[in-house]
């Protein structure tokens, strides 16, 4: 089992940024990849930004110049950077791991832009 807390959601003007933070614990070992999604109201999950266990990450093209992800493996963490924050970006984010049987998810952060 794989437990996920994320940490730094908030309320922030538009043009603003927050950095998200989620520590994993219980079975890191089995842990192939983490990532970041988020869901607006109405609208389906979507992948916001994911890293692999080698480091080579991929975000949605709405993410692109603006979100890094990165991970600390000693503190056995993975933060989304964000940057230049829009309305649009919304959003409950959710941690993601992926692990050699399942997919294991955190309890989300609430992340609010205001124009």
């Amino acid at each position: 089992q794989v437990q996920l807390v994320e940490s730094g959601g908030g309320l922030v003007q538009a043009g603003g940024s927050l950095r998200l933070s989620c520590a994993a614990s219980g079975s890191i070992f089995s842990i192939n990849a983490m990532g970041w999604y988020r869901q607006a109201p109405g609208k389906q999950r979507e992948l916001v930004a994911h890293i692999i266990t080698s480091g080579n990450t991929n975000y949605t093209d709405s993410a692109k110049g603006r979100f890094t992800i990165s991970r600390d493996n000693a503190k056995n963490t993975v933060y989304l950077q964000m940057n230049s924050l829009k309305p649009e970006d919304t959003a409950v984010y959710y941690c993601n791991a992926d692990g050699q049987l399942r997919s294991y998810w955190g309890q989300g952060t609430q992340v609010t832009v205001s124009s």
